[in-house]
């Protein structure tokens, strides 16, 4: 894939940053790795168009030319809840689109990600016993889209709501609140949605028996963003680096994983037929998630269709903009 035809859709993304409008945009991430295949919920995030990270813990409005950030909850990173990363790095783990690589391979994405951590990220991520890069969860602070394909959501903000942002999240403790059932990525991203728009996000006990899943955040602030026109709801992907790093899954729900994964559905089987209820609650999430289809939704990022906006400042000789969500 040509490498200005994959940053399209982040020229768009971040060129919202210096526009008039404003947005939160919520970042569905595929699952990959091993853990990504036992339980392929994949990872949720928020980017905010007008806010910007003073320090990866503390936020403020962006000046001219900033880009925004992204906010996400994390596990295990220096016992923090939530870490900002400005959109650019988190995506490439580079500080400008013409840095991004058109290919890479393992070791390419290790030094990427190491070479920004030593110079931004050490007080929260130091050097391992030995000197080097310390192992765990950190490495989903920078590069998301070697490892991922993205599908963004995006609905618009107004200066008073990001203003109110910012000062809540500013005042508020900023510790560690990660379980995986009970306050996971989806639930952030859950709270902060509904902290601009009350009610906006909501669980499944259908789908999900009633764990927040990204999937769920994004299919509520779809329908959310339908229901109210004037927030201009658009959606587009960030498609995954080509490269030498295996690819991402779909992402799923909960009952839609076991439904998916021979490895749960044959021990599962003779439960469904015994128990009326449990195979309806399978038939049920089947069928609620199968309408929501995230790579039908927000469009293939190669799509020959793709729209256009201007990245100029991008340093991309290409124009694209978000289309709106079906």
């Amino acid at each position: 894939m040509n490498l200005h035809r994959l940053l399209l859709p982040v020229a768009g993304l971040v060129l919202s940053a210096g526009a008039m409008r404003a947005d939160i945009t919520l970042l569905l991430e595929e699952p990959f790795g091993t853990f990504g295949g036992m339980t392929p919920t994949g990872h949720a995030a928020i980017y905010l168009s007008r806010i910007c990270a003073a320090t990866p813990l503390s936020l403020r409005r962006c000046r001219e030319g900033e880009q925004g950030v992204v906010i996400s909850r994390y596990h295990r990173i220096a016992g923090y809840d939530w870490i900002a990363i400005p959109i650019v790095p988190y995506l490439y783990a580079v500080e400008r689109m013409d840095q991004v690589p058109q290919e890479v391979d393992e070791q390419y994405v290790v030094s990427l990600r190491e070479d920004y951590r030593r110079r931004y990220l050490e007080d929260i991520v130091p050097d391992a016993g030995d000197g080097n890069a310390p192992p765990g969860d950190w490495i989903q602070l920078v590069g998301a889209a070697y490892d991922r394909t993205t599908y963004a959501f995006s609905i618009t903000t107004t200066q008073g709501q990001d203003d109110q942002f910012i000062q809540v999240f500013n005042a508020r403790p900023n510790e560690k609140q990660f379980n995986l059932l009970f306050h996971n990525c989806a639930d952030f991203v859950r709270q902060a949605i509904n902290f601009y728009y009350p009610r906006a996000i909501h669980r499944s006990f259908s789908a999900d028996v009633g764990i927040m899943t990204p999937k769920q955040a994004a299919k509520c602030l779809v329908r959310y963003g339908k229901r109210h026109p004037g927030l201009r709801l658009s959606s587009f992907t960030i498609a995954q680096v080509p490269g030498k790093v295996p690819r991402s899954r779909p992402v799923r729900g909960v009952l839609e994983s076991l439904l998916k994964s021979k490895r749960y559905i044959l021990p599962l089987a003779p439960l469904a037929v015994l128990h009326p209820i449990f195979c309806g609650s399978l038939v049920l999430a089947w069928a609620e998630e199968g309408h929501f289809d995230p790579r039908r939704i927000a469009g293939a990022a190669d799509s020959a269709n793709e729209p256009d906006v201007a990245a100029r400042g991008l340093h991309l000789n290409v124009s694209s903009t978000a289309q709106p969500a079906n």
